[in-house]
């Protein structure tokens, strides 16, 4: 069975990325914070791997509260939260041999480098424990922290103390400052024994026993303890693989380091080596898959990482990981069960999402209940029908993900595909060209005047503290809150609130407290909070840059409008080349690097119903968000359109543009009036034709990076 296809469309990738993130959001909940997952690691990898997927086909789309960009979650509450002086970064993963085999091409890519030059690698397996960072000063431990969500994770410095595998004191050789991170994890056996004794303690005591699911969950729950001594009755182990801040580094390459480390005294993975290329690197993995039954701890892969640190440095990351490191994950497992019913979901877009309920089926520890059907197509495809016997995959790009059906014994009807709405009753239907059904109903649809609001105030786009799903749902039922302007006229029920159940005079003045710190909020996440169709953060932020306020949006969405309406069709001319036309015309009319024209229409499609043109105007009349700022390093590029073109030889065109990006220009595909400066390689050809009839400065590599020594 092959693999689920990418959607076709910008309509259908949108929808699926904002299912995706919902979905790893609350599992990343689940498993960083609350200690308590409720899928397996691959069940896990197996989304992000689709929401990656997804994203790389629409890198217009990337949300802002996208895996992509996120690491972990949120701390929970009891312990305090610290900052970390780098992030705590996560690592994209790889399911196969050619998956490795691009991670090494794209460093090649990135950096340049010829067919000849050697690329060593690092192997080492991926444990599956607690991520934690130690902090030494003046060679003494003195603070350590859980990932947390990345930037800022929780202070467990006492808990672990406890723990003999980690040194209180570095030797003199070791520099001032150094930020250790491995793993806290618990043994296999150490895990059992520890489950036996919790039982043994609740059986003598008459209780229920609260038992660990697995070890990295005992792990978890024994690091973040509010009583060390609880921690200390743990039998926890460490593993270092890294490190974060440094005043120095103890060698030019990642093997020297982690060499290091092993001097110092902290434990490494036994199965720890330099791989000379990518090649014995996967020998590395097929030696530890072998061995994996019979180490003392789970793990769930290998990590590779790019051995030169100069390197290293010169790749940087993008979005939550580095571009030097992957993750390459161990195959999963399939299982069979009945497909007992398909129920229909709406959301937030008013799309209808049909979900299989499950027979529950243990799969390598983890109990499945239900699984996405996707759309009206993927049933089709499949030709699943409630009854049905199904095997569900557990690595792919969606799990859980029904991948087949098993012949049937007996004639079952066909699922028919509802054509209006289960919520609000409204028609349900699907625009030409696209997959997905919708509901008609809009903001009179509970179920997406519900979502809607819920993404208003997410901590992705308004970020408003105490206003969530249920208290937004007992507003909405009173009539309070119908659109995004009726938070900011809350106060006008301040008495009616006070004194309802679970309110009283402090709680309601906090709320209405955090809604006034959102009169002046970000224009890119209100700009998000809308929900606009193809509007992710990524494209919001990309199209402040360029038109800096949001009446310039709306003034640009409003020409989008005027443009679409004047280039009516031609005589003789297709419908796909009519399309092609117009949607050239308004990516140029935007403007903006990979923001195309599904971003246009979306626009225009929004301003140009008139209850849409009140929703904004009254939010506008409520808030008054600043004009957008990027910060960047002052240079002679600042604020100007620069076009990159011909053959880069020191540089690759994605570190040029983030070059340019971070000296505050603006960087575009094409040459126009609007650019400003053009860099010009070897093999340049019509921009650079183009930039000199239009009088535009040219420099040529060098002229290039003298400008970015320049600014500093």
């Amino acid at each position: 069975m092959t693999d689920t296809p990418l959607p076709e469309n910008e309509i259908e990738a949108a929808a699926e990325l904002e299912r995706l993130a919902a979905v790893i959001a609350r599992h990343n909940r689940l498993y960083h914070t609350d200690d308590a997952p409720e899928i397996s690691d691959a069940d896990y990898d197996a989304l992000v791997r689709r929401n990656t997927a997804v994203e790389h086909a629409y890198p217009t789309l990337v949300r802002v509260d996208s895996p992509s960009r996120q690491v972990g979650a949120a701390p929970a509450g009891h312990l305090a939260k610290v900052a970390h002086a780098r992030p705590m970064m996560s690592l994209d993963n790889a399911f196969s041999d050619e998956d490795v085999a691009e991670f090494v091409a794209r460093v090649r890519r990135f950096l340049k480098l010829s067919a000849e030059e050697p690329v060593a690698l690092t192997a080492e397996p991926k444990i599956d424990g607690l991520s934690c960072s130690l902090r030494y000063e003046g060679r003494r431990l003195m603070q350590a922290l859980t990932r947390g969500d990345g930037a800022v994770g929780e202070d467990v410095t006492a808990n672990v103390r406890t723990i003999a595998d980690i040194p209180e004191m570095l030797p003199a050789t070791a520099p001032d400052v150094f930020e250790v991170r491995g793993e806290v994890y618990m043994e296999k056996e150490a895990f059992a024994a520890l489950n036996r004794r919790l039982a043994d303690e609740a059986a003598m005591a008459g209780k229920d026993a609260r038992q660990f699911a697995n070890p990295r969950n005992a792990a978890a729950g024994s690091l973040r303890q509010k009583d060390a001594s609880v921690t200390n009755a743990r039998p926890l182990r460490f593993l270092a693989h890294g490190w974060g801040e440094a005043s120095a580094v103890p060698g030019g390459t990642q093997a020297a380091v982690v060499a290091a480390l092993r001097d110092w005294a902290f434990p490494i993975a036994d199965a720890f080596a330099r791989c000379d290329d990518a090649a014995g690197a996967l020998a590395v993995y097929r030696a530890i898959e072998t061995r994996r039954a019979d180490l003392p701890f789970d793990i769930d892969g290998v990590v590779y990482k790019l051995d030169r640190l100069d390197w290293q440095a010169r790749l940087g990351s993008i979005g939550r990981a580095p571009r030097w490191a992957i993750a390459h994950k161990f195959p999963a497992e399939r299982a069979q069960t009945t497909l007992e019913r398909i129920d229909i979901q709406v959301g937030r877009t008013g799309k209808l999402t049909p979900v299989a309920r499950l027979t529950p089926v243990t799969v390598g520890g983890v109990v499945v209940t239900n699984a996405t059907l996707h759309n009206r197509d993927e049933i089709a495809r499949l030709d699943v029908r409630e009854g049905d016997r199904v095997i569900l995959q557990r690595a792919g790009d969606v799990i859980p993900q029904i991948v087949e059906v098993l012949p049937r014994d007996r004639e079952l009807p066909p699922f028919s595909f509802p054509d209006h709405c289960p919520i609000c009753h409204s028609e349900a239907i699907a625009a030409d060209g696209e997959v997905d059904v919708r509901c008609t109903g809009g903001l009179v649809c509970p179920a997406q005047r519900l979502e809607r609001l819920k993404h208003f105030v997410s901590r992705g786009a308004l970020d408003i503290d105490g206003l969530g799903e249920k208290t937004l749902t007992e507003f909405v039922a009173l009539g309070w809150i119908a659109e995004p302007a009726d938070i900011f006229r809350l106060a006008a029920h301040r008495e009616a609130l006070v004194g309802r159940e679970g309110w009283q005079a402090r709680s309601v003045d906090a709320l209405l407290e955090a809604i006034e710190a959102r009169r002046s909020p970000d224009a890119a996440r209100l700009l998000f909070g809308l929900g606009i169709r193809h509007i992710g953060i990524v494209t919001a932020r990309d199209l402040l840059k360029r038109y800096v306020t949001l009446p310039a949006i709306a003034a640009m969405a409003g020409a989008v409008i005027a443009l679409r309406e004047d280039m009516i069709a031609v005589i003789g001319e297709s419908d796909d080349k009519r399309r092609a036309r117009v949607d050239k015309a308004i990516a140029e009319l935007i403007g903006v690097e990979n923001v195309g024209a599904a971003v246009g229409h979306a626009l225009a499609d929004f301003f140009h119903e008139s209850h849409n043109r009140t929703v904004w105007d009254d939010l506008l009349a409520e808030v008054t968000p600043p004009p957008f700022v990027v910060e960047t390093r002052a240079s002679e590029v600042s604020g100007k359109t620069v076009v990159f073109t011909g053959t880069l030889e020191t540089l690759s065109r994605d570190e040029a543009k983030a070059q340019a990006e971070a000296l505050g220009a603006h960087v575009a595909g094409t040459v126009s009036k609007k650019t400003e400066l053009l860099v010009a390689g070897p093999g340049a050809g019509s921009k650079a034709k183009k930039a000199a009839e239009l009088g535009i400065r040219i420099v040529d590599e060098a002229g290039w990076v003298a400008i970015v020594a320049a600014a500093g």
